[in-house]
């Protein structure tokens, strides 16, 4: 595994704020389809993430599970009060007390879950953390190594401080040096994309995919750059990713669309060109696909936030 070592070296991870998300009974807390990776940790109580193309995955106090962007999910409780409250809120307010408590084993029917939308990439490239095809899950427990970063984690959360925003984005760092060290020492497919990483061939590829997801590529002429046939280029290319690359670039393109509907005021037709469509109708298919919002809706609800 020393191979991967730079990657390590490199890795950096970017987090938007911490909502604090408690569902009270049996109910479900719909996350959508979003463009942005999601972390969710269990503070208390048992339930499971639902999806729509895979298994649900059952998480109960010290699950740490990091969903894809652009996966459909669902934070359902197993709870068993007769009246669902799902809400969710920014961490700070209220986390410290939930802390002191200690949610134990009888959370009295209420799952509590600490939530954020997270980037990782490598210095000068974000958002790596997009190439991971699965969910990764990890049970943290008093013999894990990650439980001393998730408790000051927490602690940083509930009462921040002069330089809590950089000790979180450290502590996240940590916790997912862990996760990724366990899973590739595991062979787990989930990784396997960053055996591009070690590839000289495949990474000029993809870094250029990664840095231009907009310009006019296609299997031929990124087979051309990775100076390889375009037969083998797509085999090794699928065995990596679990897909082609042009679906790959397809998610790249939208999570950029995502990014400039959110932050700038540019036409809907002006982004379906910096992204690489050449029609706006082309681009409005594709993104509703991938969203289930038109482009102007996703707009719209991200000014509401």
């Amino acid at each position: 595994m020393t191979s991967f070592e730079h990657i390590f070296d490199e890795m950096e991870i970017k987090a938007k704020p911490f909502a604090l998300c408690e569902l009270h009974g049996k109910c479900d807390l719909g996350l959508g389809c979003l463009s942005e990776a999601t972390l969710h940790y269990v503070l208390a109580g048992h339930g499971e993430i639902v999806f729509q193309d895979r298994s649900s995955i059952e998480v109960g106090r010290g699950s740490f599970v990091l969903v894809p962007a652009f996966r459909f999910h669902i934070l359902r409780s197993f709870g068993d009060r007769s009246q669902p409250i799902p809400r969710c809120r920014p961490a700070e307010l209220d986390l410290a007390q939930h802390l002191l408590k200690g949610e134990q084993e009888k959370p009295d029917g209420k799952l509590l879950a600490i939530c954020s939308h997270v980037n990782i990439g490598l210095r000068g490239v974000d958002d790596l953390v997009d190439l991971v095809r699965e969910p990764l899950v990890e049970r943290v427990e008093a013999s894990s190594p990650m439980i001393a970063p998730v408790e000051q984690l927490l602690q940083e959360l509930s009462t921040p401080t002069l330089g809590s925003r950089s000790m979180i984005r450290v502590l996240l760092l940590e916790c997912m040096v862990h996760l990724l060290r366990k899973r590739l020492l595991a062979l787990d497919p989930a990784l396997n994309w960053m055996a591009a990483l070690i590839d000289e061939r495949l990474w000029s590829a993809l870094r250029l995919m990664l840095d231009k997801p907009g310009d006019l590529h296609s299997v031929e002429s990124l087979a051309s750059i990775a100076g390889m046939s375009r037969s083998s280029f797509a085999e090794r290319f699928n065995v990596a990713y679990g897909s082609g690359p042009m679906k790959l670039l397809r998610e790249l393109r939208m999570k950029l669309a995502c990014s400039l509907l959110e932050q700038s005021e540019l036409p809907v037709k002006r982004i379906a060109g910096l992204v690489g469509f050449q029609s706006r109708s082309a681009f409005t298919r594709t993104f509703e696909s991938m969203t289930r919002k038109s482009p102007s809706e996703f707009r719209a609800d991200a000014r509401k936030k």
